[in-house]
């Protein structure tokens, strides 16, 4: 009998190899691998990914890794042929396989009544979803950091307001990403306090605070990757604290929606912006009713 683990100790990773076979770009089902390992203390998936998997040739290489190394298949495949290959592969190899849009494609068809598509790759299909995430991501790049005039500005969705190192670059490309278009603006001690975003109209400003502890580990690690020196206001604690309080203080003088990004990611900062666009977009909506 093996001798019991002391309270608290950690519990050993455990690793296993999973194949993500799609005859798409993998980027869902790349997503969805993530979002299910993550639910799971302690493991670890070694990920073996195949995109763009769409001839028998291809799929009999796909076959051969998942044989070196046996674990998990999910995949994503459209066509039924190639489907049909890697089932019965799986199969011979004793091997789990799952169809991992199966449960909600059967379910919607279901719902729908309607026949399912078999175009690969309809996801990422050059339409007027495709360009506009283009066009938004070109506009966050060009209205990054303050760039753009107040009525350039007007074209934004969103405008971040904060001061240095709240995240507010990475959460703009990350809406691009995901058809938003959100422009960013510092705020600077002794430049600029964001008074020139108070007469915009169009776009939904939002201010984003940090605690003054964890922005100042942050900056001091910009800093390092500088391999600059930490005698600066930048990173000076009573100043640091002076910076955030009075950015607060603006946003709520200013009425902003303010979202505290201390313990966000960008995913989930991005997440709470497009529920205030939302939001806002609803409002409007039934103001006009």
């Amino acid at each position: 009998m093996s001798p019991a683990r002391p309270a608290g100790a950690s519990r050993l990773a455990t690793y296993f190899h999973v194949h993500l076979v799609s005859d798409s770009t993998g980027e869902t089902l790349n997503a969805m691998a993530k979002a299910v390992t993550a639910r799971f203390d302690g493991v670890i998936p070694i990920e073996h990914i195949y995109a763009l998997v769409r001839s028998d040739k291809q799929m009999e290489r796909v076959l051969a890794e998942v044989a070196t190394a046996p674990g998990v298949v999910l995949h994503t495949l459209v066509d039924r042929e190639l489907r049909a290959q890697l089932e019965e592969g799986c199969r011979k190899l004793d091997m789990p396989h799952i169809g991992a849009l199966d449960p909600l494609v059967g379910a919607l068809s279901r719902y729908l009544g309607a026949a399912l598509s078999t175009r690969v790759g309809a996801q990422h299909a050059l339409d007027h979803d495709y360009f506009n995430r283009m066009s938004a991501l070109d506009f966050a790049m060009a209205h990054d950091d303050g760039q753009g005039t107040a009525e350039q500005l007007e074209g934004a969705d969103v405008v971040l307001c904060g001061v240095s190192r709240t995240s507010k670059t990475p959460t703009c490309i990350y809406l691009a990403h995901r058809g938003i278009r959100a422009a960013n603006v510092p705020l600077v001690p002794g430049q600029e306090d964001g008074e020139r975003l108070v007469g915009l109209k169009n776009p939904l400003v939002v201010g984003l605070t940090v605690s003054p502890d964890r922005l100042v580990q942050i900056r001091r690690n910009r800093l390092d990757g500088l391999n600059a020196a930490h005698t600066s206001d930048y990173v000076d604690h009573d100043r640091v604290r002076e910076e955030t309080v009075k950015a607060r203080r603006a946003f709520e003088r200013r009425g902003w929606p303010t979202i505290d990004v201390t313990r966000r990611s960008v995913e989930e900062t991005a997440a709470a912006i497009t529920n205030l666009l939302s939001e806002r977009r609803t409002h409007r909506i039934g103001s006009t009713w």
